[in-house]
């Protein structure tokens, strides 16, 4: 583990620089380069989902069980925690554009080589390396968000952005509506080409990824000013160009220690000793959203094919619907999270979500209605539950200082969904 070197502090004016600037070309390519992580995740953490009975049929391919696939899920969580951990502190030493660029590369080769599977061991190595790099994507890629986007409206991207997960989910949920189609194609080819829309994906970020330049916030935090300075006048530049507008040199500005590398635990020190509720809050979030949401969407495609009887080639447009009223909660209430404030909306849509996840329970445990009940009760739970959920990482990324941002996010992920995870998995696991 590295030492933390500081080089000295520095004053600079570029936040405010970047905060004063009008929503342009940029802020939208930074959107949709980095932004689309979420897109992917939501993609491959349902596509097990979605294919799930169709991969434990026989002449599937792969000899794999119902509880194999259970497996194939928590071991993906294990890997996108591990994942976050080691690419977090490679983010915070080698730059975060580096490191969105490796993470999406190794994304993209894993998630092609699970298409490829053959047997049950191949499949867990693949699920866990696919893991790794989609978890190291949320710390490079919601740090280099927060520093790139203007202040007055983080709350409402960010909120936003993480919500297009569901996107991923509908999407691959409508694809395997064609790909499952054995009149189309046979049982042992549908879910690989499934699996192979994410790394066509994978191919369109990465074009536009490109674009997008390394946070000036990292840079001049790495003693980089020159750097730094260089990016936030080309962007101040091609925005004058699009929009007519000058830009006013602001007044303030803030001092920073410039340093080299933080190891984990001075990030662990940092946030108990310095900042104990807040590190409370943090792990609290993470390990809601991570055992509510693992105890509902690895085996959501098992549980309606096998407890409710819906053929498995109609369990994705279950998960269509399922994944549009998630996507709902963050489009509908996310500009709230700006105008309201951030502590009303995260407490009131944990509390909200875990009131009608109580409902939930007891009408799955009666046995009470059918699966359209089910449904209803629970689109209605995860509308609010993925709105409160999308801001657990804008809450570490604004509460802790800018200096440890993408470690903290890296940090209280990793350590939240692995603690939330583990019981969520051994409920949905049989």
């Amino acid at each position: 583990m590295s030492r933390t070197v500081e080089l000295g502090k520095v004053t600079t004016r570029i936040p405010a620089r970047l905060d004063r600037l009008p929503w342009s070309r940029f802020h939208w390519r930074v959107i949709i380069g980095l932004g689309s992580v979420w897109i992917l995740d939501g993609l491959e953490v349902t596509m097990v989902g979605n294919v799930a009975a169709r991969l434990t049929e026989k002449g599937s391919g792969i000899a794999i069980s119902a509880g194999q696939i259970g497996i194939a899920g928590a071991i993906y969580v294990r890997g996108a925690c591990l994942g976050a951990l080691v690419f977090g502190q490679l983010t915070d030493r080698f730059g975060r554009r580096n490191l969105f660029m490796i993470t999406l590369s190794v994304y993209l080769l894993a998630t092609v080589a699970t298409a490829f599977s053959f047997a049950p061991w191949y499949f867990f190595a693949a699920r866990f390396i696919t893991g790794a790099g989609i978890g190291g994507e949320y710390a490079a890629v919601n740090s280099a968000i927060d520093e790139l986007i203007p202040a007055r409206v983080r709350g409402t991207a960010d909120i936003y952005i993480n919500g297009s997960y569901w996107l991923g989910a509908a999407g691959g949920a409508a694809a395997t509506l064609f790909f499952l189609d054995t009149d189309i194609l046979p049982t042992d080819l549908g879910w690989r080409f499934a699996f192979g829309i994410g790394a066509v994906l994978a191919i369109f970020v990465f074009i536009v990824r490109k674009n997008v330049p390394e946070s000036p916030r990292w840079l001049f935090i790495h003693g980089r000013e020159e750097e730094a300075e260089a990016i936030v006048g080309e962007i101040e530049e091609g925005i004058r160009e699009q929009t007519g507008q000058s830009l006013s040199e602001p007044d303030e500005s803030i001092t920073v220690r410039q340093r080299t590398a933080i190891p984990f635990r001075e990030i662990a020190k940092v946030a108990f000793t310095l900042y104990p509720r807040r590190a409370i809050l943090c792990f609290a979030l993470f390990i809601g959203q991570a055992f509510l949401y693992n105890g509902v969407t690895f085996n959501l495609g098992t549980l309606f094919h096998g407890f409710y009887g819906v053929d498995s080639g109609l369990v994705p447009v279950f998960i269509i619907l399922w994944s549009v009223s998630n996507f709902l909660g963050p489009l509908v209430l996310g500009r709230l999270f700006d105008t309201v404030g951030r502590k009303p909306m995260v407490a009131g849509t944990y509390i909200g979500s875990t009131v009608i996840a109580v409902v939930l329970a007891l009408v799955f445990v009666s046995g009470a209605g059918n699966e359209w009940l089910f449904l209803v009760i629970l689109a209605a739970c995860f509308f609010l539950a993925s709105a409160g959920a999308s801001a657990a990482y804008l809450t570490v990324s604004e509460i802790f200082p800018m200096e440890t941002r993408a470690l903290a996010i890296a940090f209280f992920y990793a350590i939240g969904t692995a603690a939330g995870a583990s019981p969520g998995r051994c409920s949905s696991v049989r």
